[in-house]
């Protein structure tokens, strides 16, 4: 499953027709990702024409940290994947933008504020808007807020080792989804 979402995002972005000569390509990551006890993540763009970009991202969090002063642990372990569309009033990679996307995360998070540990997954669309600077020719900061909305189906354990189930089921949710600062780098 995961190799075909990979695959299916890779021929989105090299295999469209090339229509535009203002068609680019960039990679980013965002640094608050990295706060968030170390998810890996990273975003790739292809311009579309001078105002649209196909977007795709992945975020990865394979971490678990014990507690200080206890034998718990916390974590917020998760994979991600995304895709989507930017508008850009201006230019792509230049100025202001809004987004919309489609994502899917499976995730494990728990420990922090309490022993309780919920995992599951999500489905759903986010919208979020920012603004890109550039830096060097080369080299653009991005900031961005997001939010995503969909389902998701979950579990919900009294602590990460112990398998006791609290609550377990399927809801909608909306959930903000990224604060960006982040580095993209355009070639």
């Amino acid at each position: 499953m995961k190799k075909k979402v990979i695959l299916i995002l890779a021929a989105a972005l090299f295999l469209l027709p090339q229509y535009s000569h203002a068609r680019r390509f960039s990679l980013s990551t965002n640094v608050v990702d990295y706060l968030n006890l170390c998810t890996l993540n990273l975003e790739a763009s292809c311009g579309l024409n001078r105002h649209w970009t196909l977007n795709a991202g992945v975020r990865y969090n394979p971490f678990t940290y014990p507690r200080p002063g206890d034998d718990s642990q916390m974590q917020n372990r998760r994979q991600s994947y995304e895709l989507g569309v930017r508008a850009w009033p201006w230019h792509v990679f230049s100025g202001w933008w809004i987004a919309g996307k489609a994502k899917y995360e499976e995730y494990n998070r728990g420990g922090i504020f309490s022993r309780k540990t919920e995992e599951g997954d999500g489905f759903g669309v986010g919208f979020s808007a920012g603004y890109s600077y550039m830096l060097l020719p080369s080299l653009n900061l991005e900031f961005g807020i997001g939010f995503w909305t969909g389902v998701r189906k979950y579990t919900v354990y009294d602590c990460p080792s112990c398998g006791v189930t609290v609550e377990s089921g399927t809801k909608g949710f909306i959930l903000p989804n990224e604060l960006l600062v982040s580095f993209v780098y355009v070639f």
